[in-house]
């Protein structure tokens, strides 16, 4: 019987969030470009989401790589992103990428922003 190695990811990412990356990166013609998701102060509950593209990763950044993209997570959006996943969805509030965190405590009525 051997034992079943698991490697805990600090955020899961859906196929729909891969796939978009994918494409972005692809239309910008820049296979070093990688998703940065981020926690910064402000938005109606206190906290809110942040994500941009970026080359350069930093010595203390986190790396989650799925289906051949790089999501990036600084050290201080860390503690509130772990256990969190990563999600693309179209509706009617558009198209963005989506974050669902089981450590918010609460979230704002557009989902944007959260308290822990």
């Amino acid at each position: 019987m051997s034992a079943e190695v698991f490697t805990p990811s600090i955020i899961s990412i859906t196929d729909a969030a891969v796939d978009k990356v994918r494409s972005l990166v692809e239309e910008e013609q820049s296979p070093e470009l990688k998703l940065r998701v981020f926690v910064t102060g402000g938005g109606c509950s206190g906290f809110q989401y942040g994500f941009s593209f970026d080359e350069s990763v930093n010595e203390d950044d986190t790396i989650v790589d799925k289906g051949g993209i790089s999501v990036i997570v600084d050290p201080l959006s860390y503690q509130y992103l772990v256990g969190s996943r990563l999600d693309y969805e179209e509706g009617l509030q558009g198209a963005r990428f989506v974050v669902s965190n089981p450590n918010a405590a609460t979230t704002c009525g557009c989902g944007a922003s959260f308290s822990i």
